[in-house]
């Protein structure tokens, strides 16, 4: 990690009249040099502003640059800052590889392809790209590290902390606090878990701030593809009925962004979430005119996808015009989209990931009846009950009641609503109030096929509507360690227990569509790290493009940070990419400042 430098600037004093002062003499009086006084009083001051500048820097805070995309997109590297051609949903793809991380002089080499994270749509971002755009690539993010927290505290498990990297105290890294000093610490299942002083073990829970922060976006059904509001393709959110809609059914909005319910039915009726990802192949099909059937387009789990590591690098940094048949290219054409390079299997998400949430807004026409918010992980059901005519809301698994709690939703009225099911516990807010349920740990979760259908509303003689429908998942740390002979890789399964036979885009969709196929998912790896007094352990929220404590021991350094190479906690972003236009307006305006990205590092 890169440091940004800077020095307090001196203050310049102004240039005396040629007038003169008409306080000091009369107006043909003049001085072209300073007295030894004032004289004096500069330097002071010169030295002054430098030595409080040193001071700022080297016990209260320090400004860096990030260099790489290890956090993302909690924080970014350099990377493109782009808006999916086909369905209009905004996202962030690495660009690190243009440029020489230590030196950062550029490589030669030029990102051509990103894939979204909502419609799966791979972009053609290279120079040559149909549509003449201008992908520019931006320096990553600058943010301000307080040096003062770390010296009269210890640090917090995921706090974001910058440090000097063990093998090489010359260098800065950025990760997050995981592991703290005196743990035994495991990775199982995309989770941390602990255990110290011969207690049983726990997993490690994240409070609700952090779980908005490192939420992974799934899908936003706010960006609803055309050929999915024409029928053409399959819908995600569809009510679950089986056969023809019945009386008291979830009705969709004409363009299925909302979903309505007149609450005149007599028993629950739902509202589910299926993961129908269109792949590089249905997008082909589409663009050559081929498309024929929905049920090409089968529901699959989710896995840890992340669109910041789709972009394609390319030392040619174009576009080859071989690359599509001319019929292809003609159907494109006629769509106004043409696709860049086709994704790697590798970058698909491999990982199985259970732990989701859903946030959305439902606006309650009349305070009866009862709305549930239920989340599927490995077969079981866990969510939540709430009365309408009341407020009074239940935690339930597998249908059977936990505990109950209060909430605000006890009228007619609009509501923000996130439910996550995360580090086995549920919480649950409502407009900033809370309430949580920590269960015990599952054991090792296989899934089954209602993982295919993983979210789900249902309302029980509720009027109500839903809207801004948003699905997110934790982060799934890959357990794979360095000192056990592996290499990076993108999945914790290996030759012995892979499902996947291979990794092209065909298997690795045919197998997350396969329930027959998750048996290994339950067989998951599992890695340990025993931590000393004063030694902490780094992961990166970018788990799969991650070098963190995991990997360190094959660079023969240590796997743990030990506390005097600490240097600080990142804060705040103050200073993202600036923009080029005022947002939502065509007037262009050189470094207008990115507002909506500057904020507090969670």
């Amino acid at each position: 990690m890169s440091k940004q430098k800077s020095v307090a600037a001196p203050r310049h004093p102004g240039k005396r009249s040629e007038k003169g002062d008409p306080a000091r003499g009369s107006a043909n009086q003049t001085s072209s040099t300073f007295s030894p006084a004032a004289m004096r009083e500069i330097v002071e001051s010169i030295v002054i502003a430098f030595v409080l500048a040193f001071l700022f820097r080297t016990f209260e805070a320090e400004a860096f640059v990030i260099p790489t995309g290890s956090m993302a997109p909690t924080l970014m590297g350099r990377h493109k800052d782009l808006e999916c051609e086909a369905c209009g949903y905004s996202y962030r793809v690495s660009a690190s590889a243009e440029v020489d991380k230590e030196s950062s002089r550029p490589t030669g080499v030029q990102i051509t392809s990103a894939t979204c994270p909502v419609c799966r749509y791979t972009m053609n971002v290279g120079r040559n790209n149909p549509r003449g755009e201008n992908y520019r690539s931006y320096k990553g993010d600058r943010i301000l590290v307080g040096k003062f927290p770390y010296q009269f505290t210890d640090p917090e498990r995921w706090d974001v902390a910058v440090f000097k990297y063990p093998g090489e105290a010359r260098t800065n890294y950025i990760k997050r606090v995981v592991g703290l000093p005196g743990e035994t610490l495991r990775i199982r299942h995309g989770n941390i878990f602990t255990e110290r002083d011969g207690q049983p073990e726990t997993i490690a829970r994240k409070p609700l701030d952090k779980i908005r922060a490192m939420l992974q976006p799934v899908h936003d059904n706010d960006f609803v593809l055309p050929q999915v509001a024409e029928g053409h393709w399959p819908a995600r959110w569809t009510p679950r009925a089986a056969g023809p809609s019945r009386p008291g059914d979830w009705v969709a909005s004409e363009d299925l962004k909302s979903f309505r319910v007149a609450g005149s039915a007599d028993q629950e009726v739902w509202l589910s979430y299926k993961h129908r990802v269109p792949g590089y192949a249905d997008w082909e099909k589409w663009l050559a005119g081929q498309w024929s059937s929905q049920d090409d387009i089968k529901p699959q789990l989710i896995t840890d996808f992340n669109a910041y590591n789709t972009s394609d690098p390319s030392s040619g940094g174009g576009w080859p015009g071989s690359f599509w048949p001319s019929s292809m290219a003609e159907g494109a054409e006629a769509g106004n989209l043409r696709p860049g390079q086709p994704p790697p299997g590798e970058t698909l998400g491999l990982n199985w990931v259970g732990d989701l949430a859903l946030e959305c807004e439902v606006e309650v026409e009349e305070a009866t009846g009862t709305v549930t918010f239920e989340l599927i992980e490995g077969g079981k059901r866990l969510g939540c009950v709430i009365d309408l005519a009341t407020g009074k809301g239940s935690f339930r698994i597998d249908g059977e009641e936990q505990s109950t709690f209060s909430t605000p939703m006890s009228a007619a009225g609009e509501y923000k609503v996130l439910l996550a099911n995360i580090d086995d516990q549920l919480t649950l807010d409502i407009d900033g109030e809370t309430a949580v349920f920590a269960y015990e740990p599952q054991g090792n979760l296989r899934p089954t096929a209602d993982d295919l259908e993983p979210v789900r509303i249902a309302s029980h003689g509720a009027k109500l509507s839903v809207r801004h429908l948003k699905i997110g998942r934790d982060i799934y740390y890959i357990a794979l360690r360095a000192g056990d002979g592996h290499e990076p890789r993108v999945t914790e399964y290996d030759a012995s227990n892979n499902p996947f036979r291979s990794l092209s885009r065909e298997e690795v969709a045919r197998v997350l569509s396969s329930p027959e196929e998750w048996g290994a998912f339950a067989r998951g790896n599992e890695v340990e790290f025993k931590l000393g007094p004063d030694q902490f352990f780094m992961l990166g929220d970018n788990s799969a493009a991650s070098q963190d404590s995991r990997w360190w021991e094959s660079l023969n350094a240590e796997y743990y940070v030990s506390r005097e190479l600490l240097i600080g906690k990142a804060l705040v972003i103050y200073w993202p990419h600036s923009l080029d236009q005022i947002p939502g307006t065509p007037i262009p305006i050189r470094f207008f400042p990115n507002f909506w990205r500057m904020g507090l590092v969670r």
